[in-house]
């Protein structure tokens, strides 16, 4: 177990974990992003969260992938991917935020905004000088925070994903220099 804070804690998933995970998902993804699926996300949990592709996101050496604890309750997920670099970004030794999924009773309690702070830390202390991300530019919400935290606009992508609606499917790189 990793502390963050007095009460936030990071729990390394393992092999064991992925039906735990997959059970998280399944609670925490719909809350906050139905509304870019017909079939309210069940497909992309079912295709990103399956044991196949869970065990593959595990055996990647230069990855982090831990479930968030809160008073020890798990209430999401955060996957680190050090050096994997955001292309045209000019910046040497770059680490990508691949996942922060949080439980709406924990949004807006400051815990995202710990683990993006502790997330910095350990970059710094790595000898990272930028962090990037994809943030969906349909999710204001998760959107703003990134920019609160100081993330500035690179480019976008448009996702692939022909389940998915079209008018939400721009997803904006972000990054912050550190």
């Amino acid at each position: 177990m990793i502390s963050v804070s007095k009460n936030i804690t990071l729990k390394p998933i393992t092999e064991q974990d992925v039906a735990v995970l997959y059970q998280l998902m399944c609670k925490i993804y719909p809350a906050a992003y139905s509304f870019l699926w017909p079939d309210k996300g069940n497909w992309y949990i079912h295709q990103q969260y399956s044991k196949s592709n869970i065990l593959k996101e595990l055996k990647q050496l230069n990855a982090d992938y831990y479930f968030v604890l809160v008073d020890n309750e798990i209430v999401g997920n955060f996957r680190i991917v050090w050096d994997e670099n955001l292309s045209n970004l000019q910046i040497e030794n770059q680490v990508k935020l691949h996942r922060l999924y949080l439980d709406e009773k924990v949004q807006g309690k400051g815990v995202g905004k710990l683990l993006m702070l502790w997330l910095e830390k350990q970059a710094i202390a790595k000898r990272y000088n930028a962090i990037w991300l994809d943030a969906m530019d349909a999710k204001q919400q998760a959107f703003q925070f990134y920019k609160k935290l100081g993330y500035q606009y690179h480019s976008h992508i448009f996702l692939p994903f022909d389940l998915m609606f079209d008018e939400v499917k721009k997803m904006s790189q972000l990054y912050k220099k550190l």
